[in-house]
């Protein structure tokens, strides 16, 4: 699947690349990462990264684990910027993009560029009628982890808003800090939008397991100070409420700029990440892709996609060719004394295939497509998710009958 969108460019190579100005929008993994990979890539010309946040960049998974448990203080890069020859513009808001121009908009000026590199991310979605409600949270940035340290030192009743996996992860640190935890959750199952019905069905007992209360087939009607009302008129005790309920793209700021945006709002790149724009590329959580693996457009929210896009992004830039990007999805999670790791993309129509109990401790469930690994979720079995991953990267066909017996390796099902 090949796919070109209208008006890009690329900022070439020699001379030329060398005197150029990338500035890189978004101050997290996948903007960092851009301007560390422009530089092992032997890019001379100068960097700018701008971020929203006035703080120094910082990694975002440890904000539901360390940080918010009081186990770290902060989670920032360990990256020498000023070594780097990077110039960071912290805690400035950009507010547009002119493309004819090459020239951003910010609260403070513009700030002209000759390439650009959105990596803006997401930004959670709101639980509505909650804005000025006190004692409602998100968990995304720093500033939101140590709202949040406090609220679990305290060990208040918490009730969480999403069974996903911030919201499962949320509710393990709570559980850990000895809080009172209640999640609801809309859907009749967690993880409703991410796994089928039979896969995540057994995950539901993990929270009873860890002592915290699921409550499915529950919406929320309001919030109170100190209590969430569901719609059936229950009244639930709340000295905080964590609302998980997914992320959008953040790229309200891109409304006037001209930059195809896609069903979901997110940047619509193309395989080497370049926009509908001349000169602008976008990484990460804010942007969509098309993947020859699957045949189809992915958004992927997750760590190491904002990891390893980069890459293609900064190969781009300095005028590398081929820069396809074409990954095979991962990411992973922890909750409730679990580790959890997805790999590949899967579909409704393709094989269900498992890996043991998923009543016991460890086990897998392995996705088919035409006899070939297209997707693997380990739960306590990294050894299957490292294999898994290599055989869908190479697109590798499996024998079923041999891949179902959980003793034997996930590889030697390969035919």
């Amino acid at each position: 699947m090949s796919e070109q969108l209208s008006g890009n460019g690329t900022a070439g190579s020699g001379t030329a690349a060398e005197q150029r100005h990338v500035v890189v929008v978004g101050a997290g993994m996948a903007g960092v990462q851009t301007a560390v990979a422009l530089r092992e890539r032997g890019f001379a010309g100068a960097v700018t990264l701008i971020g929203a946040e006035p703080h120094q960049p910082y990694d975002r998974p440890p904000l539901s684990k360390a940080v918010l448990l009081g186990k770290a203080e902060g989670s920032a890069f360990d990256i020498d910027f000023e070594a780097l020859g990077v110039t960071l513009q912290l805690g400035r808001e950009v507010t547009g993009v002119r493309p004819a121009d090459h020239e951003l908009d910010t609260a403070t000026g513009p700030v002209p560029y000759d390439v650009l590199v959105v990596a803006t991310g997401a930004e959670p979605t709101r639980l509505p009628g909650t804005d000025g409600v006190p004692g409602v949270h998100l968990l995304r940035t720093l500033d939101d982890a140590e709202r949040l340290r406090p609220v679990l030192a305290e060990q208040h009743d918490v009730v969480v808003v999403g069974a996903g996996w911030i919201g499962a992860e949320f509710a393990t640190a709570a559980r850990d800090a000895g809080c009172r935890v209640t999640v609801v959750e809309a859907a009749e199952r967690p993880l409703a939008g991410a796994l089928p019905a039979a896969v995540a069905a057994p995950m539901a007992a993990w929270y009873a397991d860890a002592g915290a209360a699921l409550r499915t087939h529950a919406r929320v009607a309001h919030v109170e100070p100190g209590a969430v009302v569901l719609d059936d008129g229950t009244r639930l005790p709340a000295g905080a409420v964590v609302v998980g309920i997914g992320a959008r793209p953040a790229t309200a700021w891109l409304a006037d700029s001209g930059i195809a945006l896609g069903e979901h709002r997110e940047i619509v790149a193309d395989e080497g990440l370049r926009t509908s724009a001349p000169d602008v590329y976008a990484v990460g959580d804010c942007s969509s892709f098309p993947s020859r693996r699957y045949g189809r457009r992915l958004m992927v929210h997750h760590w190491d996609n904002a990891l390893q896009g980069p890459r293609t992004v900064a190969a781009g830039i300095v005028g590398e060719t081929p820069a396809v990007y074409d990954p095979v999805p991962y990411f992973w999670s922890e909750q409730f004394g679990r580790f959890v790791q997805y790999a590949g993309h899967h579909e409704a129509a393709d094989t269900t295939v498992w890996r043991g109990d998923p009543a016991g401790a460890a086990w897998s469930v392995c996705w088919l497509r035409d006899g070939a690994l297209v997707a693997v979720l380990a739960v306590g079995k990294p050894r299957d998710l490292a294999q898994g991953r290599k055989l869908i990267e190479a697109g590798t066909a499996l024998d079923a009958e041999l891949l179902a017996d959980p003793a034997r390796p996930l590889k030697s099902a390969a035919r």
